[in-house]
This record gives structure tokens, C-alpha cells and sequence, in this order.
């Protein structure tokens, strides 16, 4: 026993010895808490503390402090136990982390936060835990998360944001976080992902985004990041998945089950290959044809769904069999049928009668399913060929052929779908007692007017869908009545002028989608009354034009996305007063250079730019966080060393000239730790060669010896004059315009041969 004991002992001894302290004081434990002087763990549990224990042995590595009253940690809360790597505060009414609170915990690697009241995460909230591997803030009220929460956290594998507030993710909303693997946001609120979100996280594998408010697949935020293998969507409320909707070549467990689907395409998961389980449980999809892409498929999950089991059903179950693919769910109908197995059933039993027994038979099983006396007390105001939901307060006549608006939903109906029918226009006060609904789609309505007043009394709409109409204006007070309008969709119209008096009524509008109309200019006033939009999408127009001070009006406009359209130069005049602009995307306009000062106004605030499939030939704030340059006709760049912040880098395609020229940007990519997407276009010899991996630039002046290679001797110091000469005359010749070789450039090409 004696043995035994002194082997588990040992550890700790080495430890303490080592750490300079020769015995462990048992006045050292406080006086409300339970001290472990073998295992190094202290426990005060439940103790009413206000504050941390000052007198908490040094050496330390396991504190629990839960159930206390802890409302505030202060700056260097933790001082006095830097060897901690174990901490627990949770269900301590905290409210507050101030700066420096963590700081002297650099080897922590478990942190538990959850039943707190934390609101904010600030950018100093999680300073000093450089070796954290997980982070645990479930049940508090978090419901922003500001720039930068996570930067120090770059060894964080797990981090817990389930049950909070959250309602909108920013980009880099986790930027530092590079080496997370599961990700936990269930139990929130939200509602709209920023496209970069999510950028910088390269290991991430697991997305648990669950319980949330989404109504749509994010399909543009998800393809970016193609390591994900398991995603989780359960709980939001999307009625349908379109064509290539999810575009991630490694995801292996999709979870979409407990939705409002109904409506999934076969192609929705054509670009998914990599897909071994589906869970479309507990949805309202009544048939399904087999999925195109996922050849790997092992498990369909169908439970809980209407479906009919009738010939239109036999493609499904004979392309399941012939993959060995389970298919989990009964049937629904018709009734001789109604609860045997999807997996069990005969393609031979799936038969389809003529249409008049089909609806016969269809309504007698209604009848005899319908009580028999009162209608239930469940069920809902609904009219005609419609499906009102009172569980999920969803109403859906999509793809009804209506010609008018029907009336007679239910008052508390929160998502109204009546796309795809055949509207033409909305009269005035064509939504009587909707006061509640809070998203209304009208896509591919062929709607071309609204009427002054269309939706008055819909106080409470936040999501308005007007995508894929014939619309070409829109008056001033079409908009009457919607004070809480936050997000408004009019891509793919006729619009061939800004509607800019329509926006006068809409104080709360922060997103406006217009892209893949037929706008060529931007006027002066076009977002008066808009003063609060944060993001214009105006990609795939025919925008040549752009009026200075054009978006003076909306001071906070964070995103604005030009790509697409017929731009000649940078809108910099435009954007003068646009001072947190931090995303702009000017992808495949003909623009062939950019001045020293085209993003000098907002050079500050700006973290994305998109420059790429351009006519770029030469041409660049500090602060930038993403840099595509793919595609364009660059043979040189500045140096990039002044850009400290950048995540993501992609200079593919583009011509480079492995020359001397071409040095600063060299010496840029061994420094940094990004993967930089460069090769040479010229000489013929290099080119196909990645910029890192030439050894031309050994004989530039200036050069450092490559990795792997013997140092140089030095040089002396006039030598290293050259250097200087050599990067100014290159920041020179990047102010030339056009593809003309300033005579700086000539000179040292005549220099290269020389040599």
C-alpha cells in the first residue's frame, strides 16, 4: 500500500519541488473552501464568495468555484494561482469579466463559464489563455460578441455558445480561433450568418447550429469552408432546399430534421459527394426523389414526415435498394399503407391509381380520420388549399396558382410562404390581421406593381421576399406600415433605376438585396432613409457609374458587394463618408488599375476586399483581414508587409514576374503564417512555379539567405543602400497607370541581365 501510494504521490512532490517550494501549508487553504494538498485542487462550492479567495495555495492546478456570487471578476482575479489549467465558475451570477482578468492564467486549458449572466464578450474578455483547449459559456445572455473576443484563444478546440442571445454573426465574428474543432451555437437566435462569419476557422469539423432562427440554408457561408464533415440545422424554421444548396465536398452527417421542409430537390445535394447520413425527420415532405451526389448515403432518415407512399415514392425506394441505403420512416398514405416501413416496402407495392380514385380514396381516409363531432381545439384559420401549422405558426400556399392574395389566416401566423403563384400585383391593405407575421415570401409571383399601402399593419415583418418578380419601380409609400422591416429582398427584378424613395419608410433597414437587376448608374440620395443599412448587395447589374457621395446617406454601411458590373475604377469619391465599411467586393468589374488613394477613406475600418476576375494589372489600408486577387493580370505587387492583419490571401492566376521587382512580396510570404496561393507567370522558365519555392531572388539586392541555406557574409553597411532604392523605386513604378514600364523598372530589368 505503502508503494501505491508514493507512486501517486510523486507526481505532485515533483512538481512542487520544481516550482521552488519545499512544503504545502495547510493555511493556505481558505477557510469556506475544501483543499486537496495531494491532487493540488481547492473546491468552494456554494459558499456565497463575492469575490475570488486570495489565499488559494499558489500551486494550484484545480479550482472550483461554482454556485457562488461572484458578479464581477477584476483585472488579475487569478494572480495569486498562475499553475492553474482547471477553473470552474459556473452558476455564478457573473456579469461582468473586466480586462486582464485571465491574464496570469497562460496554462489553462479548461474554463467553464456556463450559467452566468454575461452579455458581452469584449475584445480583452479571454486575455492571457493562450494554452485554453476549452470554453464553456452555455446559459448566459450573450448576445454580442465584439471583434477580436477570440483572438488569444488560437489552441481552443471546443468552444460552448448554446442557450444564449444570440441573433446575428458578423464577420470573423471568431477570428484567432484556428484550431477549433467543434463549434456549439445551438439555442440561439439567429437569424442572419455574415458570408465570413466563420473565416479563419481551418480546423473546424463540427458546426452545431441547431435551435436557431434560420430560414434559409446560409448556402454562400457554408461553401467556404470545406473541411466541415457535421453540421447540425435541426430546429430552424427552412421550408425548402433549392438546387446545389449545399456545397461542402466533406460533409459526412447533415442534420435537417424537425424543420418546415417541404420541399427538398434532388439536386439539392449535388455537390455534397461525401454524404454518409441525412436526417430529414419530423418535416412535412411528402414524397422525394433520389438525391444526385451523395453516392456514399448509408442512412436516410424519413421519420415523422407525410409521406405518400404511392408510384411517385418507387424511384426513391429502388434507388435506396440498389445502394443498400436505409431508409428510416413509415408511410403516411394512402391508408392500406399507412405505417408500414419505408425500408420494408416492395417497389412493386408503391402503385399510383387514376386521379379520381386517388382523391376518393384520399378523402374518405380524411373523413374517416376527422372527429366526428367539435373541430380540436388545436386547430387553426386556414384558407382554402393552403397548409396553416398551429405548433410552428407557418402558413404556406407556395405553388397554389393563386391570382389573389387569400385571405382568412389565422391572426398569430408568424412565416406566410406564398411563392410561386401568380399574383401580378399587391393591391393596398392586401394583409388584414397579419400584424404578427414576421417573414413573408412573394418570390416568382411574376408581381410587376405595389400598390401604395400592400402591406399595411404588418407592424412586426422583419423579412420581406420579393426575389424573382417582374418588378421595375416601386412608389414612395410602397413600404407603409412596416416599421420594423429589417431585411428586404428585390434580386432578380427589372429594376433599370435605384428605387431610392421607397426606402424613406423603413427606419430599421439594415440589409437590401438588388442584385441581377438592370441598374447602370447609382445616383446621389439613392439611400435616403436608409440611414441604418449596414449591407447593399447590388452584385450582377450593369453599374457603371457611381455618384460621388452616392452612399453619404447610409454612414454605417459595413458591406456593400459592386461585383459584376461594368466599374472602371475604384467609387472612391462614393464612399467618402462610408467610414466602417469593412467589406467590399468589386469582383469582375473591368478594372484594370487602382490608385495609391482608392481606399483611403475607409482604409481604417476595411478588413475584406474582393478584387477578384478583374483586367488587374497593377495597383493597394492597413487593417485588411481577406485579400482575393485571384484571376486578374498582376505581374507585380507592392510590399504586404503593412497589411498585419491578414487571415486569407489568394493571389492564384495571376502572371507574376519572378524578378526583383517581386522581392518585398517574396520576403512577405516566408514571414507570415498564411498559405499564400502565388506562382510565377514569367519568366518561361519559372513559371508554374510557386513565388515561395524559386531561388531567382538570391541574387536581388537585399535578398536573405533562403531556408536550409549557409548565411551570407555580411555586407557592409552601404550595401545595404540598394535594398532601399530598390523597394522605392518600386512603389514608384505602382503609381504608373496602365501597363507602361516607368523607366525605373527598365533600369533594373537591364540590371538583371547584367547580372
Amino acid at each position: 500500500m505503502f508503494v501505491v501510494s508514493a507512486v501517486s504521490v510523486w507526481p505532485h512532490v515533483a512538481l512542487i519541488l520544481s516550482l521552488g517550494v519545499a512544503t504545502v501549508h495547510p493555511s493556505k487553504c481558505p477557510r469556506a473552501c475544501v483543499c486537496d494538498n495531494i491532487q493540488l485542487t481547492v473546491a468552494c462550492v456554494g459558499k456565497n464568495l463575492t469575490e475570488v479567495p486570495s489565499t488559494i495555495n499558489e500551486i494550484t492546478v484545480k479550482l472550483n468555484l461554482r454556485g457562488n456570487s461572484i458578479q464581477e471578476l477584476p483585472s488579475g482575479a487569478f494572480r495569486h494561482t498562475p499553475y492553474l489549467t482547471h477553473l470552474y465558475l459556473q452558476w455564478c451570477d457573473l456579469r461582468r469579466v473586466r480586462e486582464g482578468a485571465f491574464r496570469s492564467l497562460g496554462r489553462l486549458v479548461f474554463l467553464n463559464l456556463a450559467n452566468n449572466n454575461i452579455e458581452i464578450l469584449y475584445q480583452e474578455t479571454f486575455d492571457g489563455l493562450s494554452s485554453l483547449k476549452q470554453l464553456l459559456l452555455d446559459h448566459n445572455r450573450v448576445e454580442e460578441i465584439q471583434p477580436g473576443a477570440f483572438s488569444q484563444l488560437g489552441l481552443l478546440n471546443l468552444l460552448s455558445l448554446t442557450h444564449n442571445r444570440l441573433e446575428y454573426l458578423p464577420n470573423l465574428a471568431f477570428q484567432g480561433l484556428q484550431n477549433i474543432r467543434w463549434l456549439r451555437l445551438s439555442h440561439n437566435t439567429v437569424n442572419y450568418l455574415a458570408v465570413e462569419a466563420f473565416a479563419g476557422l481551418f480546423s473546424l469539423a463540427r458546426l452545431s447550429l441547431d435551435h436557431n432562427e434560420l430560414q434559409f440554408f446560409p448556402t454562400e457561408v457554408m461553401t467556404r469552408y470545406n473541411i466541415l464533415t457535421r453540421l447540425e440545422l435541426s430546429y430552424n424554421p427552412m421550408t425548402y432546399l433549392g438546387e446545389e444548396t449545399v456545397a461542402m465536398p466533406k460533409l459526412t452527417h447533415l442534420f435537417l430534421d424537425h424543420m418546415s421542409l417541404q420541399d427538398f430537390s434532388y439536386m439539392a445535394l449535388a455537390l455534397a459527394p461525401g454524404l454518409v447520413h441525412l436526417d430529414l425527420s419530423h418535416n412535412q415532405l411528402q414524397s422525394l426523389q433520389p438525391l444526385m451526389g451523395p453516392e456514399k448515403l448509408t442512412r436516410l432518415n424519413l421519420t415523422g414526415n407525410p409521406v405518400y407512399c404511392s408510384c411517385y415514392l418507387r424511384p426513391l425506394r429502388e434507388w435506396a435498394a440498389r445502394g443498400w441505403l436505409r431508409l428510416a420512416g413509415v408511410c403516411a398514405n394512402p391508408q392500406h399503407l399507412s405505417g408500414e416501413s419505408l425500408d420494408g416496402l416492395h417497389p412493386n407495392d408503391l402503385r399510383c391509381q387514376s386521379q379520381e380514385a386517388m382523391l376518393r380514396a384520399e378523402q374518405e381516409y380524411q373523413n374517416r380520420a376527422r372527429p366526428p363531432a367539435t373541430p380540436r381545439p388545436d386547430r387553426v384559420q386556414c384558407p382554402d388549399n393552403c397548409n396553416c401549422e398551429n405548433e410552428t405558426l407557418h402558413s404556406s400556399c407556395e405553388n397554389r396558382g393563386f391570382t389573389k392574395i387569400p385571405r382568412g389566416f389565422f391572426p398569430d401566423t408568424r412565416l406566410l410562404d406564398l411563392r410561386g403563384n401568380h399574383f401580378h400585383y399587391i393591391p393596398g391593405n392586401s394583409f388584414p390581421g397579419l400584424s404578427q407575421v414576421v417573414s413573408l415570401h412573394l418570390q416568382r409571383c411574376k408581381i410587376h406593381e405595389v400598390e401604395s399601402g400592400a402591406f399595411k399593419g404588418m407592424k412586426n415583418l422583419v423579412y420581406l421576399y420579393l426575389s424573382e418578380n417582374d418588378l421595375f419601380s416601386l412608389s414612395a409609400d410602397a413600404f407603409t406600415g412596416l416599421p420594423q422591416l429589417t431585411y428586404l429582398h428585390l434580386e432578380r427584378n427589372k429594376f433599370t433605376r435605384f428605387p431610392r424613395e421607397a426606402f424613406k419608410l423603413l427606419p430599421n433597414l439594415l440589409a437590401l438585396h438588388l442584385e441581377h437587376n438592370l441598374m447602370s448608374k447609382l445616383e446621389l440620395g439613392i439611400l435616403v432613409g436608409a440611414e441604418k443599412l449596414r449591407d447593399l448587395y447590388l452584385t450582377s447589374n450593369s453599374i457603371g457609374t457611381v455618384a460621388p457621395g452616392a452612399f453619404d446617406r447610409a454612414p454605417g454601411l459595413e458591406v456593400l458587394h459592386l461585383g459584376a458590373n461594368q466599374l472602371t475604377e475604384v467609387p472612391t469619391d462614393s464612399l467618402r463618408n462610408t467610414p466602417s465599411l469593412a467589406e467590399l467586393r468589386l469582383s469582375a468589374n473591368p478594372i484594370r488599375w487602382i490608385g495609391p488613394k482608392a481606399f483611403f477613406p475607409f482604409a481604417h475600418s476595411l478588413k475584406h476586399l474582393f478584387l477578384d476576375g478583374m483586367k488587374l494589372e497593377k495597383g493597394l489600408g492597413a487593417g485588411l483581414r481577406s485579400l482575393l486577387l485571384e484571376g486578374n493580370r498582376l505581374e507585380e505587387l507592392p510590399s504586404l508587409f503593412p497589411l498585419a492583419g491578414l487571415e486569407v490571401i489568394n493571389l492564384a492566376e495571376n502572371p507574376l514576374l519572378c524578378d526583383c521587382p517581386l522581392l518585398p512580396l517574396r520576403e512577405w510570404i516566408e514571414k507570415v503564417n498564411l498559405k499564400v496561393r502565388a506562382s510565377c507567370g514569367h519568366p518561361p522558365e519559372l513559371k508554374g512555379r510557386r513565388v515561395k519555392d524559386v531561388h531567382v531572388f538570391k541574387s536581388c539586392p537585399g535578398e536573405r539567405p533562403l531556408p536550409n541555406e549557409p548565411p551570407k557574409s555580411p555586407r557592409a553597411p552601404k550595401a545595404a543602400q540598394p535594398k532601399a532604392a530598390h523597394v522605392k523605386a518600386t512603389a514608384v513604378k505602382l503609381r504608373h497607370a496602365g501597363g507602361q514600364k516607368s523607366s525605373v523598372s527598365k533600369s533594373t530589368a537591364k540590371k538583371k541581365k547584367l547580372q
